[in-house]
């Protein structure tokens, strides 16, 4: 028989338990934050975020000296492609803020449509999201909404896949692979579009092959720039997962993807798109109200039909320039 901590405070998950007549729910449940595990990995993100700031901010003003880095922050802050990234940022976050998912897809659309590579533009991403999904998992954390089983079950399939994805993008010359990451944008905006008009009916099994799936997102996510929330997330949930810790797991699994792909891109390509990644960061900073602002006036069915048909239209615009070129 297993020995149960059970929390026995009157929670909100208690007091649903309690209405439906289930026992009250375990202390490393409603307290992740307790457990070894999901301890550790919340205290690595903060880590690695305190690094990488002192690393990044050290590293800048040392290689061009203190004039010279301030002269460089003042070029940048009076450059229309670092405002640009801003706007993109903000707006990505938004969508990711109000639907839980699409900010890879959304930047990198726009990103692709401004003339960047697909490589670049994925790695420009990959590096902003990791501030973002960091803090977003950290969250996510301690509110209980991440399941300990199923994030061991997409952490290393799909940090696989990131890299793989990574490697695939980078290897290829990115005019030659613009079209077809183009397609597949567009394809994923057809997909998020009709989320808005179909219903979908649950399934009472959990997925089987998480591992698979998990592979197959991380590998996608990378190489095209986005959809780990969109083919992952989606999945699961149409599968009967519970939507709310299925979201907060998905979302605290992505934070070790992100960094895995941003090192890979940093290690197998020259990245050149500081201002692109500032902006991106600096934009999905004040989003977060907006988001918020958004979902409670607007229907999540609008909101996917107005991404949706804004992925398709650029993502059409994209494939043209590509093709005509």
């Amino acid at each position: 028989m297993k020995i149960r901590n059970l929390d026995l405070t009157r929670n909100p998950i208690n007091v649903e338990h309690q209405q439906l007549g289930l026992p009250p729910i375990e202390e490393p449940v409603s307290h992740p934050e307790t457990h070894p595990l999901l301890h550790t990995a919340m205290w690595f993100i903060v880590l690695v975020l305190i690094a990488l700031v002192l690393f990044l901010t050290a590293r800048f003003f040392l290689s061009n000296n203190w004039l010279g880095g301030w002269q460089i922050i003042g070029d940048t802050l009076s450059s229309t492609v670092f405002w640009s990234a801003v706007v993109v940022g903000f707006f990505a976050q938004v969508v990711d803020g109000a639907l839980g998912m699409a900010y890879g897809v959304t930047a990198t659309t726009f990103l692709l449509a401004t003339g960047a590579s697909p490589g670049a533009a994925s790695a420009s991403v990959h590096i902003a999201e990791i501030f973002t999904t960091g803090v977003s998992g950290i969250f996510h954390a301690k509110f209980g909404n991440v399941n300990k089983q199923l994030f061991v079950r997409l952490l290393i399939p799909g940090i696989l896949g990131g890299i793989l994805g990574a490697i695939v993008v980078t290897q290829i010359d990115g005019a030659i692979f613009k079209p077809y990451i183009s397609t597949y944008l567009l394809l994923l905006g057809i997909y998020i579009l009709s989320k808005a008009f179909r219903p979908l009916r649950p399934r009472t099994h959990t997925p089987k092959h998480v591992g698979k799936l998990a592979l197959f997102g991380g590998f996608v996510d990378a190489a095209g720039g986005g959809g780990w929330g969109p083919v992952v997330t989606s999945t699961l949930v149409s599968s009967g997962n519970d939507p709310r810790t299925t979201i907060g797991t998905v979302n605290f699994a992505e934070f070790f993807l992100t960094l895995t792909s941003a090192a890979v891109f940093s290690l197998l390509m020259e990245t050149n798109t500081w201002p692109i990644i500032v902006g991106l960061i600096f934009g999905g900073l004040f989003a977060a109200p907006f988001a918020a602002v958004l979902c409670k006036k607007l229907h999540a069915r609008t909101l996917l039909i107005l991404v949706g048909v804004l992925i398709v239209i650029i993502s059409f615009y994209n494939i043209y320039r590509a093709i005509a070129t």
